[in-house]
């Protein structure tokens, strides 16, 4: 798949939750995706990789069972925080689950709502 693919396919996901929105975190040019203005999804600049919040042992438990896939990030992994590789097969489907989880845990309930509403 190639880097526009994985790009469009991140970008689909995020984009289809309530009031998610496409922004650029700092000073960087990579996308990263909010609700409300708080951050759920970041993507690295290079494309390879992107970051999303995970409920208490979920990191530990996607690091642990695939570790070519999954990554304790710097800075934001000991918040709990999951990297996920770009540039190796992904399951799409679980991601889209991923996303959406850390949608859930960053968005208001009224938002979340919507979603268990659909």
């Amino acid at each position: 798949m190639s880097d526009l693919d994985v790009a469009a396919r991140v970008r689909e996901i995020c984009l289809s939750l309530p009031e998610a929105t496409e922004k650029p975190f700092g000073g960087h040019t990579a996308p990263s995706f909010r609700v409300r203005d708080k951050l759920f999804v970041m993507t690295s600049e290079d494309g390879l990789s992107l970051t999303f919040k995970a409920g208490p042992g979920v990191q530990d438990a996607l690091v642990a069972e695939a570790p070519d896939r999954f990554f304790v990030p710097k800075y934001v992994g000991v918040k709990g925080w999951v990297g996920a590789r770009l540039d190796v097969d992904q399951d799409w489907e679980e991601m889209a689950e991923l996303i959406e989880d850390s949608y859930r845990l960053i968005a208001p309930k009224r938002l979340v709502n919507l979603l268990d509403s659909e």
